[in-house]
């Protein structure tokens, strides 16, 4: 009995910290789309990494110091210390300006930023190095309570986001360390002296009861009061806030009442003047959507008619229709102001629906206008379900405004900006019904719009078009572009209606299918008839203008990394458009890979350089290639599956939670295979390198198109086939690392710290790498870049084989 109340607490304390550890790391990506942008997921799972190998080569360097007779102490105070530095990370994380312009004081903003966060993972670290090589617990026991409570952590994440806002998830994660910290307490090991039981010893100084009970409180206590002082670049102000509310897509804000001029994306400069109430919701304080307040009569909202936006309801014969992305209403009730009898709202955030319906009910009637109905799902999953088709399907401004600002690496609103998702939704048209879409249009220049255009072209392209002109219409005013586009040539009544309208509202025709496009650009890109074509109408532009794909989604980013530097980059910054926007970006994932590789070298490689040299040469070469090609190869799947998954699932946050809960489950059952199906003969490390080369390698061959069959299948669907897909990929992949340890142990166990320290250097390094690998070649070619890591271990994996069979080593030079 004393034996398991003492292993119960240890395997209990040690599943809630890795839990916490994933928890935290995906809770956190959710906090820092509001405070900063959406694509530093990618930076977060880096210093996670980072953080948790610092860890360990803490561990080693005080090895003396953590003493297996101590070690319930040591893993209580490394437990509180993971809860104290997630509040300190989170309390840092809301007060600090991350959105500052690639710049020296944005490189030390962002060090800042990179040490807080990478503290708490510190912690983890300690606690995971010490739980598998300091107790005396079979390691494959120990093993698994790690990997479950990581697994679980994954999936704990959305269920947490949904209940509590992002910082006050961050603070019960900081409660479950805490927690640990009790239960390792609590966990003495047999061979202590008497009389020093590591629970009485912390118990007297009452250090872990005071820090768990405050955690607790403060977490309680602060569950809807915590918000963040810096969003994106300015300082929030609570007394603007009417309402706020997170949950696992966004944080949505909501403004208190106003009088003032409406809010529209496209005004006619025709339009009239008028003062009327309605408020601003804001979505991760980057994008703003209006609701208005009216009673039932549409008439209140007249003014919405001169918004080019709806410029498509202008067109005969509409009457049912359908829009993505709901925000505050205003696309649903122009269909209805427009005469359409029947609108469906299709909003992947339930969010925005309770608010309709619920709390601001009273405010704007559309949750009791007939003809007005919504579906709470993913765009591209439902309209891929639903057997229905619609006249018109709008689709205005969805991004959030963060995608464009953030443009290089975003993956919020990117799988809806695909050929492969436009072709879902003007396969659910009439015959004669048309898809429109509204994008931010720079006078004078092509960016945005042009992109739209080339993705238009590419889509009926695949749905057999030779002649795209003939289907498209676009139009703009202000700062705003609508195309219409349809499956079938445009009538004459349809080209007739479309022009009419511009005509009356002062927008300007952008083009035409019977006269020349308001730009050479443009007009090559409406007009080319087919793929090839179509790349070299876009290759003319300084921008990437090339239709974006589910394998190269990435439509928010227009930087061509390849002319870069062909530019004056200040003169081209400052340029209408979107040019500046994603300069910026770049030269922020630059910043942050540069940061990455410092924190590395300073506390990784320069600490266990040593630890090396005394080793053969023949041993530290093959031994650092080996695990600097799994950690890269590894890190280079992981972020293109993610990418990949992401645009299946519809949301980053599902698609992190998933691939990782699937990785580091098959990751950790492949490494526990290992140690039954020993790699140890050449034959065997070559056959398994190839085998998971060719897996990865095959992946892009026929996922694609599983995906796409399996498009409307229920999200639990959709995730359990992304966990099938990853399973295997992780299973084979953990083979890697005990297979490497265990080969050079058998040669030389000293430099044993060294590969450690290297492989979580390479997979911190590769996570950036393999953003911008992605961005400009495709995700597939990252995901073949991680096969051919794997494809190249033979060579290393042989040497150390050739050096354990000799028995004998070769001095360093």
């Amino acid at each position: 009995m004393q034996k398991v109340a003492q292993r119960l607490p240890f395997y209990v304390g040690l599943g809630l910290i890795t839990a916490a550890t994933l928890m935290l790391q995906i809770v956190e990506t959710r906090i820092i789309s509001v405070t900063s942008w959406y694509h530093l997921a990618f930076f977060v799972i880096s210093i996670a990494m980072f953080g948790l190998t610092a860890g360990a080569v803490w561990v080693y360097f005080r090895s003396e110091a953590y003493r297996p007779a101590q070690l319930s102490y040591h893993l209580s105070i490394a437990s509180l210390g993971f809860a104290l530095a997630t509040v300190f990370a989170v309390l840092v994380q809301l007060t600090i300006v991350t959105s500052l312009p690639a710049s020296v004081m944005s490189f030390v903003v962002w060090a800042e930023f990179a040490v807080a966060l990478s503290l708490p993972f510190f912690f983890s670290g300690i606690v995971v190095s010490l739980a598998l090589t300091r107790s005396p617990y079979p390691i494959g026991i120990v093993y698994g309570a790690d990997l479950l409570g990581a697994a679980l952590g994954c999936l704990g994440a959305l269920a947490l986001l949904n209940l509590v806002s992002g910082p006050s998830a961050v603070l019960w994660i900081a409660v479950l360390g805490a927690a640990a910290s009790l239960l390792f307490a609590r966990a003495g090991f047999e061979g202590m002296p008497p009389g020093q039981s590591v629970a009485a010893k912390l118990f007297r100084h009452r250090w872990v009861a005071l820090g768990c009970l405050t955690a607790l409180a403060t977490a309680n206590s602060a569950t809807e009061s915590i918000r963040p002082t810096i969003v994106k670049d300015g300082i929030e102000h609570p007394e603007t806030i009417a309402y706020e509310k997170w949950n696992s897509f966004s944080r949505i804000t909501v403004s208190r009442n106003e009088k003032s001029s409406p809010m529209l994306w496209g005004p006619s400069n025709r339009f009239a003047p008028q003062q009327i109430e309605q408020r601003s919701m804001n979505i991760d304080g980057g994008a703003g959507t209006a609701v208005y307040r009216f009673s039932r009569d549409l008439e209140e909202l007249a003014f919405l008619r001169y918004d080019v936006t709806n410029l498509a309801y202008s067109l005969p014969g509409l009457q049912t229709g359908a829009v993505i992305g709901v925000g505050g209403g205003r696309d649903l009730l122009s269909a209805r102001l427009f005469g359409l009898s029947e609108v469906v709202g299709v909003e992947i955030n339930p969010i925005f629906i309770d608010l309709l319906k619920g709390r601001f009910s009273d405010y704007t009637a559309i949750g009791r206008q007939l003809g007005i109905s919504f579906e709470v799902d993913e765009a591209r999953s439902w309209f891929a379900r639903t057997d229905r088709a619609f006249d018109i399907i709008q689709m205005s401004l969805i991004d959030t405004w963060a995608a464009t600002g953030a443009g290089a690496f975003t993956l919020s609103e990117n799988g809806l900006y695909t050929v492969e998702a436009w072709r879902i939704f003007l396969e659910r048209l009439t015959p004669g019904g048309v898809f429109t879409v509204s994008r931010w249009y720079a006078p004078g220049e092509v960016n945005e719009t042009g992109r739209m255009v080339s993705l238009a072209v590419a889509a009926l392209q695949s749905l057999g078009v030779s002649d795209p002109k003939r289907h498209l219409f676009m139009a703009s005013s202000g700062h705003v572009a609508s195309l219409v586009m349809s499956r079938s040539p445009l009538s004459d009544q349809a080209l007739h209606a479309a022009r009419k309208a511009a005509e009356t509202y002062a927008f300007s025709v952008l083009l035409d299918p019977q006269t020349p496009a308001a730009s050479p650009l443009l007009e090559s890109i409406a007009s080319a008839p087919d793929h090839e074509a179509l790349q070299r109408a876009t290759r003319a532009s300084y921008l990437d203008l090339s239709a974006p794909t589910d394998a190269r989604p990435f439509f928010f980013n227009q930087l061509r990394l390849d002319r870069l530097f062909d530019q004056n980059l200040l003169a081209m910054a400052s340029r209408p458009g979107v040019y500046g926007g994603n300069l910026s970006a770049t030269l922020t994932l630059a910043m942050l890979i540069l940061i990455s590789a410092v924190l590395v070298a300073a506390t990784i490689i320069i600490p266990l350089r040593s630890t090396v040299l005394a080793a053969s040469s023949t041993l530290a070469i093959a031994g650092t290639a080996y695990f600097a090609l799994i950690g890269i190869g590894f890190m280079m799947v992981e972020i293109a599956l993610l990418q990949r998954i992401s645009v299946f699932l519809g949301h980053p946050v599902y698609a992190l939670s998933v691939v990782l809960f699937s990785l580091i489950l098959s990751t950790g059952l492949g490494s526990l295979a290992s140690e039954h199906a020993k790699l140890g003969s050449g034959p065997q490390l070559v056959g398994w390198s190839v085998l998971t080369s060719l897996y990865l390698l095959a992946l892009p061959l026929w996922l694609p198109e599983l995906l796409l069959q399996l498009e409307s299948a229920s999200l639990l669907a959709r995730a359990g086939l992304a966990v099938l897909v990853l399973a295997p990929a992780g299973f084979l992949m953990g083979f890697g690392f005990p297979t490497g340890m265990r080969l050079v142990a058998m040669i030389d166990a000293r430099p044993t710290p060294w590969f450690w320290g290297i492989n979580g250097a390479a997979g911190v390094l590769a996570a950036s790498i393999a953003v911008l690998t992605s961005i400009e070649f495709g995700i597939d070619t990252t995901l073949r870049a991680g096969a051919a890591c794997y494809l190249l271990l033979p060579g290393p994996a042989l040497l150390l084989v050739r050096c354990r069979l000799r028995g004998k080593t070769v001095p360093m030079i």
